[in-house]
């Protein structure tokens, strides 16, 4: 019988395919010895995939700067295959203005004129984003060649079945079936059924002809319905809120001017709902910081390390990430931010580096001696990092009554602006820099298996959410609209730890916050976040049907309540799908967002030895080896028949 051609399939063409499609290129020379056929089914265009698709609203942007945006696996990044640099999204848009990207794309006229206007210090559009993302899926496509030909599929796959000794069939919405050797699923952030909570939501409101959004992909969701002048809940302060604004103010015509202070007014069009948000936290997210380092730059973690963690296992049988990690994480990143304070602003502090370095590094981070130390080195308080207090910006205020709220709220965002866009404060940098540095290396350090189950859900919560509070903000400006639309009385503060319910008398939802002192009633209620990962409940067809067929299933952790599900689709160390009886899949993979594994991006910082690319080149190189074994084992098995 003929030996057919080894064939892999990518569920998803987003930038994470992109990512290891490019890193299956630069392993192939070496691990590839025969032909390999590779389908990418993707919906949307191949390279962007939804959520950073060109068809959607031109007024969203990048949450990066463009110098801190690349796609290439460069020399920094510490991996078996070879790396490759290539030009970041600041240094590509600048190629292509000047004429000297030999296969640059033809940029439609609006994103020509973004690229030629763009600086490394700026905001990209989401638009202009894609163009790279898709530039950059072609190059990792064609320099697969002649090593593997590339087919994509503008089409949703609706099922994975096994074929036994044939491997996998992918069926399409279209009607064909793809057969696979090996199948990676990279489908991204994926939509929910509406369930739970929200499903009783969208029922209240159906009922009562109101209007509830469920947590979705922000730009996906119709607001149509919302009329100029309406009230409207929002639950959530995060990356989804931002956009929120940016669609229902700017989106329907208004527009902001600059006043004589350097704020912002905002010149409504009229069309406008009035918007009342609050969240756990009650204020939005940090603003990405626009300063520069004066002092010595961080180096390698000091703390939290893989040898720190070695000793730790040797120590215990499972870790507790309250109280064997996160004091390693704290004190890496507060030495960096220190290590900024001390050598870039000395007149800030009472004692040189050096000798607080050293003292610094010999206490523990509960330790009281820790504080005393920053206390009599660093006389002004507001200097002292306050991770609790980072965290929550509003515990210790006194509300009295919405004012009051509104504030604080407004206060904690003109100073956050104060401290990240001004340049006096560059050790807000240095801390961004130092918990980006363990967010990371966690994966790379932390061994999954022996956490314990409650830390599994302090690091996929607490964790990813502190960090994305903290590192993953909208650009300042976007704070300044914020702001600048609190004073056009479009957009009020409700204050921290926000409920909603709904009152059946009415009809209409209840939102109360700041310990009971705000609240609100309205007949409109978005959920302004993503959808929590689910398999259960995916609305994406393949999960769905994994999970039905027991071939993928979600992860459950044992709790002192019992067993609990994250509603991620479990996966091992090296990203192999895990059946609902606990059998590995040697030939099924799957990465991103909605996956047990630690997920850090699809793409990052230049120069800074990405975890994402790290993570690519592993499993680019891993399904290498799968292939080539069981096109080997086949062959075998084949000619013995």
């Amino acid at each position: 019988m003929p030996r057919h051609d080894t064939t892999l399939a990518f569920i998803g063409g987003g930038p994470r395919t992109a990512g290891v499609l490019e890193r299956l290129g630069a392993n192939a020379p070496e691990l590839l010895t025969d032909p390999l056929t590779i389908h990418v089914v993707e919906p949307f265009q191949a390279g962007s995939g939804r959520i950073w698709r060109l068809d959607q609203d031109p007024g969203l942007m990048l949450n990066s700067m463009a110098g801190d945006v690349t796609m290439f696996t460069d020399s920094s990044v510490v991996c078996t295959g070879p790396t490759a640099d290539g030009p970041d999204l600041a240094q590509w848009a600048s190629a292509i203005t000047a004429g000297t990207l030999d296969d640059a794309p033809e940029l439609p006229h609006n994103l020509a004129v973004q690229a030629a206007a763009l600086t490394r210090e700026s905001f990209p559009t989401r638009q202009l984003h894609s163009a790279y993302l898709e530039w950059f899926f072609r190059r990792a496509v064609a320099a697969l060649a002649p090593h593997a030909t590339v087919t994509i599929h503008r089409d949703t796959a609706i099922e994975l079945v096994a074929a036994g000794e044939d491997g996998h069939v992918v069926a399409l919405a279209g009607g064909t079936q793809l057969r696979a050797d090996a199948v990676v699923l990279a489908v991204g952030h994926t939509d929910a059924r509406v369930h739970g909570r929200s499903a009783e939501f969208a029922t209240f409101a159906a009922r009562h002809g109101g209007f509830h959004a469920a947590p979705s992909y922000t730009t996906d969701v119709d607001y149509s319905a919302l009329a100029p002048g309406q009230d409207v809940i929002v639950s959530g302060m995060g990356l989804a809120f931002v956009d929120l604004v940016v669609l229902l103010m700017e989106g329907r015509g208004g527009r902001f001017t600059d006043k004589d202070d350097g704020e912002l007014a905002y010149v409504p069009s009229g069309r406008e709902p009035r918007l009342w948000a609050g969240s756990r936290r009650g204020v939005p997210y940090h603003s990405k910081i626009s300063t520069r380092l004066r002092g010595e730059a961080p180096g390698l973690a000091p703390f939290f390390t893989a040898a720190a963690v070695e000793q730790l296992l040797a120590e215990h049988h499972e870790l507790d990430f309250r109280t064997h990690l996160w004091p390693l994480i704290a004190k890496d990143t507060a030495h960096a931010y220190y290590q900024e304070l001390f050598t870039g602003s000395p007149a800030r502090v009472r004692t040189n580096w050096a000798d607080f370095s050293a003292a610094f590094g010999g206490l523990d981070w509960y330790s009281p001696a820790r504080a005393e130390l920053v206390a009599a080195a660093v006389p002004d308080r507001s200097l002292w990092l306050d991770f609790e207090a980072l965290d929550q910006p509003l515990a210790g205020v006194v509300f009295t009554d919405s004012a009051s709220i509104a504030e604080a709220v407004a206060s904690h965002i003109a100073e956050d602006l104060k401290l990240r866009d001004g340049s006096e404060n560059p050790e807000t940098l240095a801390l961004f820099l130092g918990l980006l540095r363990a967010y990371m290396n966690f994966a790379s350090i932390v061994p999954a298996e022996r956490l314990t189950a409650g830390s599994h859900a302090a690091v996929h919560g607490w964790w990813h959410g502190f960090f994305s509070y903290v590192d993953s903000g909208p650009p300042p400006h976007r704070l300044r609209q914020i702001l600048a639309l609190h004073r056009a009385g479009l957009l009020e503060f409700l204050g921290p730890d926000l409920t909603v319910t709904t009152e059946e008398a009415s009809g209409l939802f209840v939102a109360a916050a700041a310990r009971g002192v705000s609240g609100v009633k309205a007949a409109a209620f978005i959920e302004a976040r993503l959808p929590a990962p689910t398999v259960a409940n995916s609305a994406n067809p393949v999960l769905a049907s994994l999970h039905a067929s027991g071939g993928g299933s979600e992860q459950h952790l044992l709790t002192a309540d019992g067993t609990v599900s994250t509603g991620r689709l479990l996966v091992t160390e090296t990203h192999q799908l895990v059946g609902s009886r606990g059998e590995r899949h040697e030939t099924l993979f799957a990465v991103g967002p909605g996956t047990s594994a630690w997920a850090s991006g699809a793409f990052a910082r230049p120069h800074s030895n990405a975890a994402p690319f790290r993570d690519n080149d592993a499993l680019a190189r891993l399904v290498l080896h799968t292939l080539a074994e069981k096109a080997d084992l086949t062959l075998i098995g084949r000619t013995q028949s």
